[in-house]
């Protein structure tokens, strides 16, 4: 059987001692008051428990069970009513919501770590909060102050939930052609009308209500994606008391049959004149619904970490029983008829590029992270734009680097298992199944690499990266005179200087031919994730020179190891962009 314990102790030198987080909260006014060390040790202690003891052990038999339709009613798996009304109760929904709404107020920098956790546990169970954390977010940035008062803490407290309706039969990343319509109503409403696909939790037993946030045009809308508004379609009509009330014109229509995270419903969802109030502008509702997108692709990312954390758990333990051959240095283990696998070169070159992602992949979310809250926290205009600046770079990158690494985390764990690997009762095989989608769904890491370099660095030359360069060199300007930082501090400069001369050169390259973007896209993004987590192996580096103990002696390891072994891939990644797009684009479409 599977295990997985919370990687408490890594999170918390990467909150501590790389980003000396109590200084970002106590320079925060906002935060000041009620984060300190003692309550985020409270959480993340609580969080590991709950989830280890109650969530975890769910993960494989939600998998075998599913979730099930029958006649537009979804009901979960055995036991996934129970946690998430415990979820709800202990408050872990409302963790980062603000404290008007029930909410308890926490950075992002602690709730990446807690959605790290129950991602790890159980990503199917993990979707059903996140999609109401997701939404109640754009709605409290756009929604008027009736509609969140009236929702909102419901959904902080478990008792109703939410999704997002975006992807319609024919319109997937093209939300400037659904067809869904919302009729004005006399009342001031709004009568919603269409189809939406692949929405996650939109059916379940788990909650009371489920609150819809659905796009759709108005009769009169302007064409294409600035025509699309925000609506806001419960499941049940709520009263004027607060209490559910009749059914809303939503059904379930079917739930799609997936290759993995089979406990969380993926629905068709029909919407047949149903009651809709507006959230924020009309035709403003991309706006709107990009502030839970943003939020939900972190998470993915967050949900690969998770994954590949426990893949790397468990193929460390069976690497250290499983006895196949002889060390190729000599018998290490002479009371065995053969030596753990562990010993094995190769067996180490898979676990460790799984730890070696896992970590930087941990650090690089809570990079992110700390910029999230400097944008929303920070009294200083100048601060704020820049940390904006920043998240908008990076969330294609953690959304897209940080789930195409642990998939392949994931597969290199599943591969140290040998034929075990591909059996059920190891759980690997669901962990390879589970994350795939990671990759897809928030928009398919291909349109994530697109957006990297169309829209944060073609269209503006570059100046998101500029900034970014610009605290790379930073900080290996401050390493490089330490012996024993210099070698990664000169990688770190290498890699950072590479990273700016394919800037220009995809930019001078699309001045000629618009086809040289999109064909960069996806070598760029994963050539800029390395230099990422060069950045993060250097300041954890940094961290742990000084140090003596174990925990500290072994991160230095794999950082080493990331420097030697992995990071030459962005080179190999800037070659194949260098070769251009002829080669993708000479051959006729008939050809293929």
């Amino acid at each position: 059987m599977p295990i997985y314990k919370a990687p408490l102790r890594d999170m918390r030198f990467i909150l501590d001692e790389v980003f000396n987080a109590s200084a970002v909260w106590s320079s925060l006014p906002a935060l000041a008051e009620h984060v300190d060390r003692d309550v985020v040790d409270a959480i993340l202690e609580e969080a590991a428990k709950f989830n280890e003891n109650v969530v975890f052990p769910l993960n494989r038999s939600g998998d075998e069970e599913g979730a099930k339709f029958d006649n537009g009613v979804v009901t979960t798996p055995a036991g996934f009513k129970e946690a998430f009304a415990q979820y709800g109760e202990g408050g872990w929904i409302g963790l980062g919501a603000d404290p008007r709404w029930g909410g308890q107020g926490m950075p992002k920098m602690v709730t990446v770590m807690t959605e790290e956790i129950i991602f790890g546990a159980n990503p199917s169970f993990a979707l059903y909060p996140l999609l109401g954390i997701g939404a109640a977010l754009a709605m409290s940035q756009h929604a008027s102050d009736e509609l969140n008062d009236r929702y909102l803490p419901k959904i902080y407290s478990g008792e109703w939930s939410g999704t997002m309706c975006l992807t319609e039969p024919h319109a997937g990343t093209d939300l400037g052609i659904i067809r869904s319509k919302a009729e004005p109503q006399a009342d001031g409403s709004y009568a919603v009308t269409g189809t939406k696909i692949f929405i996650t939790g939109g059916e379940h037993d788990l909650s009371s209500n489920i609150i819809h946030l659905v796009l759709a045009k108005l009769p009169d809308a302007p064409a294409g994606s600035k025509g699309i508004s925000l609506f806001l379609v419960p499941k049940f009509l709520v009263n004027e008391d607060g209490s559910v009330g009749e059914r809303n014109g939503v059904s379930c229509g079917s739930i799609e049959h997936k290759m993995g995270i089979k406990a969380s419903s993926t629905c068709v969802m029909n919407f047949d004149g149903a009651r809709g109030w507006l959230v924020g502008q009309v035709n403003e509702g991309l706006a709107a619904m990009f502030v839970m997108m943003n939020y939900e692709r972190l998470s993915m990312g967050l949900q690969g970490i998770g994954a590949s954390e426990v893949a790397y758990q468990n193929a460390v333990a069976y690497a250290r029983d499983r006895i196949q051959g002889r060390s190729a240095t000599g018998v290490k283990q002479p009371e065995k008829a053969a030596d753990a696998i562990i010993v094995h070169p190769d067996v180490r070159r898979m676990l460790l590029s799984v730890r070696a992602h896992n970590e930087a992949g941990r650090c690089f979310a809570m990079y992110v992270s700390k910029y999230l809250d400097l944008a929303k926290y920070s009294e200083d205009a100048g601060i704020k734009a820049a940390a904006s600046d920043r998240v908008a770079l990076m969330t294609p990158v953690a959304k897209a680097f940080l789930t195409d690494k642990a998939l392949e985390a994931c597969i290199d764990a599943q591969q140290v298992f040998g034929g075990h690997g591909f059996i059920r009762e190891w759980g690997m095989e669901q962990l390879v199944r589970d994350t795939r989608i990671s990759q897809i769904y928030e928009g398919t890491n291909g349109v994530q690499a697109m957006d990297l370099i169309g829209r944060k660095l073609v269209r503006n030359k570059g100046a998101y990266a500029q900034s970014y360069l610009a605290e790379v060199r930073a900080l290996v300007a401050a390493t490089e005179g330490n012996a024993a930082l210099a070698g990664y501090a000169a990688a770190t400069g290498k890699a950072a200087d590479s990273i700016e001369a394919a800037i220009q050169w995809v930019i001078t390259a699309a001045a000629g031919n618009a086809d040289e973007v999109n064909a960069a896209a996806v070598d760029f993004l994963h050539a800029f994730g390395f230099l990422a987590y060069a950045h993060m192996w250097l300041l954890m580096a940094q961290a742990s020179v000084a140090q003596a103990d174990d925990f500290h002696a072994d991160k230095l390891k794999v950082a080493n190891f990331f420097f030697a072994r992995l990071l030459p891939q962005l080179d190999s990644r800037l070659a194949s962009l260098r070769a251009g797009s002829d080669s993708l684009m000479a051959m006729d479409a008939a050809s293929f």
